[in-house]
């Protein structure tokens, strides 16, 4: 049962969503990384809910550091942070213990841990649970930039309403990292904020893309095969739940076009070596060629919904019909996006500490 991610920096989550608390441990993180609670609390702001496109759920969110910080920085011990749960209701989750949510995991969750697993609220499986990976990622953010390494994420489309394309990534990112609504276009928030309104006054949800740009990474980070920098992010990127899908560069698209269209054309700027268009995203081989890594994850409509919904009582062994009750987000995407962005600075913490070593980050 494996709840660690990393190779070099490990990242290890508990807690269940009604639990009395959240948390991560982790493990290999370079001592002397300063701790930057208004940073914190800033990433953890922009997973927070709010008005009616998220759930009536508001939780304070502090941050506490049980082990591995001292004066304000890392020690390079096992870091320890815990965010506690303030606002439950638990029995509104009752039935849950044997009525299975379409598209959720509480009956996966059934047959995995064999009736034991704490159901409320989606337990372990909770999107809860992403606010203690907000608060270790923004800890790997924030070391990021200070190395000139700046990632951000936008709502690419949301029920047929687009974001405008990344132009300058490093405004963009600056402006994304600012904004409460994570979008380029800031016409088009209002659009995708009244998609998730009329979802949620159906009793139905809605879901869309989210589009990652990481600037300032060096070249030649990412091993081959097993450890390349897709297949890291990918591996991180899934993690998150609601994610159903991940491209990098023109991802699909490819299937489409010919190679001379495809291949990124090398130029020099100066003495750096650089590509005319970045079709593969800023990878090649598995491996950074030093243009931004441009990726997008595809965003699955929230699953607790208030329609009427065919399912099972697994304990009954029988069909029944749902009609949920709770605490539920007709959308996640405009939260999910700080968890992208957290998973995103994790994977490349851990990948520039394999290439450099443990105190790259700290220097």
């Amino acid at each position: 049962m494996k709840n660690t991610f990393g190779n070099a920096i490990t990242v290890t989550l508990f807690g269940e969503s009604h639990g009395p608390a959240i948390g991560a441990v982790i493990d290999g993180i370079a001592p002397g990384i300063e701790i930057d609670k208004e940073y914190i609390d800033n990433r953890m702001n922009q997973r927070r809910a709010y008005g009616k496109i998220s759930t009536p759920r508001h939780e304070a969110d502090e941050v506490e550091f049980l082990s591995g910080v001292f004066n304000g920085y890392t020690t390079g011990t096992p870091l320890c942070l815990l965010i506690r749960n303030m606002n439950t209701k638990s029995k509104d989750y009752d039935n849950l213990s044997r009525v299975a949510r379409p598209s959720h995991a509480d009956l996966t969750a059934y047959y995995k841990y064999n009736g034991f697993e704490d159901f409320r609220g989606g337990g372990h499986f909770s999107g809860r649970i992403t606010a203690a990976l907000v608060a270790a990622g923004a800890i790997a953010m924030k070391a990021l930039e200070e190395k000139q390494i700046y990632i951000g994420t936008h709502i690419k489309n949301c029920h047929g309403v687009y974001d405008r394309e990344f132009d300058d990534y490093f405004n963009d990112i600056n402006m994304l990292s600012e904004a409460q609504f994570p979008v380029l276009d800031e016409e088009c928030s209002e659009k995708i904020k009244l998609e998730m309104e009329k979802a949620a006054a159906d009793g139905d949800s809605v879901g869309g893309v989210l589009e990652t740009a990481v600037i300032g990474i060096p070249k030649g980070v990412g091993e081959p095969w097993f450890d390349t920098v897709e297949s890291m992010l990918s591996h991180g990127i899934f993690s998150v739940p609601a994610v159903k899908g991940i491209e990098f560069g023109a991802g699909f698209d490819f299937s489409s076009m010919r190679g001379s269209a495809a291949n990124d054309a090398f130029r020099y700027e100066g003495d750096r070596i650089v590509t005319k268009t970045n079709n593969n995203g800023g990878i090649n081989g598995g491996i950074t060629n030093g243009m931004p890594i441009v990726f997008r994850s595809a965003i699955k409509p929230t699953p607790s919904i208030f329609k009427e919904q065919e399912t099972v009582d697994f304990k009954k062994k029988e069909d029944t019909i749902l009609n949920l009750k709770g605490r539920h987000d007709p959308a996640i995407i405009h939260r999910a996006r700080a968890v992208i962005d957290a998973v995103t600075a994790l994977v490349i913490a851990d990948l520039l500490t394999v290439k450099f070593g443990t105190d790259y980050l700290a220097k």
